[in-house]
């Protein structure tokens, strides 16, 4: 009986240290349902949406610490990865909110503060993607006793179309994105890996006689034709994709399965925006419907976001006011 009642013990404590250990592990970046609710929680801009000021150069007297600057991008970068994801550089920043001639000047001059603006996408595995924006508005000295400065950041979350207007002009990088840290040791080893290979050169030829090679020694370098570059045809278009995602969205919603996901889905149709024609209008004005209603009555997607009902009012304002949707309409009525 008392064998029995240790083995019992010991499979209890077992069971609960191993619930322990799984608690300790969670990543708490994916208790956020989508980018817009983590830059909230995070804090990347100001309590009302609008630009932050980060310290992004320090005085000489403060040493060599961190740059803040980098925190929104590196706190974009840990959620992606949190979810899945693989965190690329679409497009590098042209500083396009910064006005002033001299603080633009200033910013561009700064290498480090370019590794954490621009407009940044998050890849799924599952084909599905995000884009936040990070652009600077302005900069200045913090104060007239310390040289420190701290430039105001503004974070967004884009659709692709908000993102190719904002950033008409630039280049499409889709570059991966390297902490800085492992981005200054790589490239200490190149240089490091060039210097070797010099030296080494060096050794090799110090003891070769200079000798003239005749003529007919001298051959010309055979060079193979390269296949032809195979450019990957594009699977799915932005207006595919919001279908796919509104359909999945409400065939899961009606259903009521996995409905925190299926708002998600909802959620990044909506944010595709309008797209061709009368079936990209419906797609829109439907996908934003069923946004509107995990906002207001499915509590385990509505309650991660704040002012829950306050956005979902927002969103059947503009279905009502531009697209004249009458279940906007009655929702709204509704909900006063």
């Amino acid at each position: 009986m008392k064998l029995k009642l240790i083995i019992l013990t010991t499979i209890m404590f077992g069971l609960a240290a191993c619930q322990s250990t799984g608690r300790v592990q969670k990543d708490p970046m994916t208790d956020y349902a989508t980018p817009q609710e983590m830059m909230i929680k995070k804090g990347l801009n100001l309590d009302d949406g609008s630009a932050k000021d980060y310290v992004y150069l320090w005085d000489a007297k403060s040493g060599t610490p961190a740059n803040h600057a980098l925190l929104p991008r590196t706190t974009v970068s840990q959620y992606c990865h949190a979810k899945g994801g693989t965190l690329v550089l679409s497009y590098k920043s042209q500083l396009r909110l910064v006005n002033h001639a001299a603080q633009k000047k200033r910013l561009a001059a700064d290498r480090r503060l370019a590794q954490g603006i621009g407009a940044y996408k998050c890849k799924l595995s599952n084909d599905q993607y995000w884009i936040v924006s990070i652009e600077p508005m302005s900069e200045k000295q913090i104060d007239k006793s310390n040289t420190s400065r701290s430039v105001k950041l503004l974070s967004k979350v884009m659709t692709m179309a908000e993102a190719r207007q904002f950033y008409r002009g630039a280049a499409v990088l889709d570059r991966k994105v390297e902490p800085p840290v492992k981005a200054a040791s790589k490239a200490a080893t190149k240089e490091q890996t060039k210097k070797e290979k010099e030296a080494a050169l060096k050794d090799q030829l110090k003891d070769v006689p200079n000798k003239e090679v005749p003529a007919k020694e001298i051959k010309a370098p055979v060079v193979e034709a390269l296949p032809a570059p195979v450019i990957a045809n594009t699977v799915e278009t932005t207006q595919q994709q919001q279908t796919r995602l509104y359909v999945a969205a409400r065939r899961d919603i009606n259903a009521g399965r996995n409905v925190t996901n299926a708002c998600n889905n909802a959620q990044r149709a909506y944010s595709l925006g309008k797209q061709q024609g009368a079936e990209g209008t419906r797609i829109y004005t439907e996908s934003g419907m069923l946004v509107a209603r995990c906002l207001n009555s499915i509590p385990s997607y509505g309650s991660r976001i704040p002012n829950a009902k306050g956005q979902a009012k927002r969103i059947l304002t503009n279905l009502a006011n531009n697209y004249n949707h009458s279940g906007a309409k009655n929702m709204l009525r509704q909900m006063k």
